[in-house]
């Protein structure tokens, strides 16, 4: 059963995009609308130059978060069963904020966290 449910799983879902790409396709009236063509933001029309360049600093700003959303999502279920883990399990997840702390502080030395 193993190769084939396999086999299965990957062609029911390829036939699914592919049939889904091609209702799509079928149902939907092609419009060559110019204002459909035209970028849109938060309900505001663009004006003056698109293509500006963002400050490399908001990219830090947001990895940083994101790191930081990624180690909650680890100390969660840690948290859960922390008890029956032991001390050892709570050793461990010190060593881990540690290492997170770590790059908290590299980053605040870089200047990442500042927003000028």
């Amino acid at each position: 059963m193993g190769f084939f449910s396999l086999f299965l799983m990957i062609f029911s879902g390829l036939l699914f995009a592919v049939l889904s790409i091609l209702v799509s396709k079928i149902l939907v009236k092609n419009s060559t609308n110019f204002e459909k063509a035209l970028p849109y933001e938060c309900g505001v029309e663009s004006l003056g130059i698109l293509n500006f360049q963002q400050k490399i600093g908001y990219y830090f700003y947001a990895l940083i978060f994101l790191i930081f959303e990624v180690e909650l999502i680890f100390l969660y279920p840690w948290a859960v069963v922390a008890k029956s883990l032991g001390f050892m399990a709570f050793i461990e997840i010190m060593i881990f904020i540690f290492i997170l702390f770590l790059g908290l502080l590299y980053a605040h030395k870089k200047n990442v966290l500042t927003w000028n």
